[in-house]
């Protein structure tokens, strides 16, 4: 006689075991499915932005997660030197850069999603000093010439580092001014030579001291450099990626256009 287990025959034993596992392994297959297609469990989309964006950036990713579930993580540094890693292979799907030439040329170059580039901002440039009697309203303290050193972003990677060289020659001053220059590799390097006081003053971007109630800036016209058009685009590794796709459309979004001009930007239309 074949032995019973718990009021069951052998057999209705197993048939009921097998049914178990069955059941289990359906249950963990649809836990696994839930965890990789949620948002809130795929990876963070990766974004390379330009250090003058630092702050609205994180704002904008937090309110993108919040919204979506994506996470973000977030690089900052100069668009050159963005633009030379992502050539070489650096694995960010996103580039908020501080130009529109690198954009435009990471889609020329096979690099970027084919019709991709858009504006997400334009900036403003700004003298500023960590000293709140140093720089005036109206910039006169450059003619005067009262200062050692000026920090400055380096012009060959740092689109305001361009627009602060413009602004010394469009004042005339780039000369008697040029041996007092102290270079930045990036905009936060700029701003921690002056917050630090290496250099009594400095160009920076409005964004990085708008919300400072220390020290005291000149809001440099626009009149005195080419405008800081800065350019977003989708690179062929994120090409595929959902996340990243949603991020860039949120950067379109009025919550992330609303953050963009709290920091002093302006954007297409206004």
């Amino acid at each position: 006689m074949m032995a019973n287990f718990m009021g069951y025959s052998f057999t209705e034993t197993i048939r009921r075991c097998i049914g178990l596992c069955i059941k289990l392994l359906t249950f963990a297959l649809v836990g696994i499915f839930i965890l990789t297609s949620s948002p809130a469990w795929a990876r963070n989309v990766l974004v390379a932005v330009a250090a003058n964006f630092m702050a609205p950036a994180h704002k904008i990713a937090a309110a993108f997660h919040s919204k979506t579930g994506y996470g973000v993580e977030l690089s900052f540094g100069s668009s050159g030197q963005f633009y030379a890693q992502i050539k070489q292979g650096a694995p960010f799907e996103v580039f908020l850069s501080a130009d529109a030439a690198r954009p435009q040329k990471a889609e020329a170059d096979g690099l970027a999603v084919p019709g991709s580039v858009f504006t997400y901002a334009i900036g403003k440039l700004v003298l500023w000093s960590a000293n709140a009697q140093l720089v005036d309203p109206h910039g006169a303290i450059l003619r005067s010439g009262t200062f050692t050193h000026i920090a400055n972003c380096n012009p060959d990677s740092a689109p305001y580092g361009t627009a602060g060289i413009q602004t010394l020659k469009a004042l005339g001053l780039y000369n008697q001014i040029d041996p007092k220059i102290v270079t930045a590799a990036n905009l936060s390097q700029a701003y921690q030579f002056i917050a630090s006081g290496n250099a009594e003053l400095g160009f920076v971007a409005l964004s990085q001291v708008m919300n400072n109630s220390k020290g005291s800036k000149w809001i440099v016209p626009q009149t005195l450099y080419s405008p800081i058009i800065q350019d977003a685009v989708l690179l062929k590794t994120g090409a595929k990626d959902p996340g990243a796709r949603a991020f860039l459309a949120f950067l379109k979004s009025k919550t992330a256009i609303k953050i963009i001009h709290s920091y002093g930007y302006s954007t297409p239309g206004g």
